[in-house]
């Protein structure tokens, strides 16, 4: 995948759901079902196996056992508004999931940070040889 396109999500792997939403809002709250439950199929997204793995470990307990993540947005007051911001959410989870994670460096620790770790040790070897028996000859 190209990272500065976004990734489409196809139509046929998501479930949406609409829900009643909390919190203040009056009568609205009552009567409409604002709130978006969008769950997807990741089976049916095609990715490759790494993908998948990343995707699995950065959505955590939004993925369910069967596969599927499931994402709720119940931020707007609107059915709509909440639909774009959870497939946004979505698309944007997988996005990442796409990123490579960076290669480390490997370093050397300095001629400093080596004489520090001998001096600490010299120390800590200098503290246990005084704990054993003392002789008075």
């Amino acid at each position: 995948m190209n990272p500065s396109e976004p990734f489409v999500l196809p139509e046929e792997a998501l479930e949406e759901k609409f829900i009643a939403s909390s919190g203040p809002g009056g009568q609205n709250v009552n009567k409409v079902a604002t709130a978006v439950q969008l769950r997807c199929d990741v089976f049916r997204l095609g990715l490759a196996p790494h993908v998948y793995a990343k995707l699995r470990a950065l959505a955590g307990s939004r993925m369910t056992a069967d596969g599927e993540i499931v994402i709720t947005a119940r931020t707007w007051r609107t059915q709509e508004a909440n639909r774009e911001e959870a497939r946004a959410r979505l698309a944007t989870l997988i996005a990442k999931a796409h990123e490579r994670d960076a290669k480390r460096v490997k370093t050397k620790p300095s001629r400093a940070a080596r004489a520090k770790r001998v001096d600490a040790k010299k120390q800590r070897g200098a503290v246990k040889a005084g704990r054993g028996r003392i002789s008075y000859d």
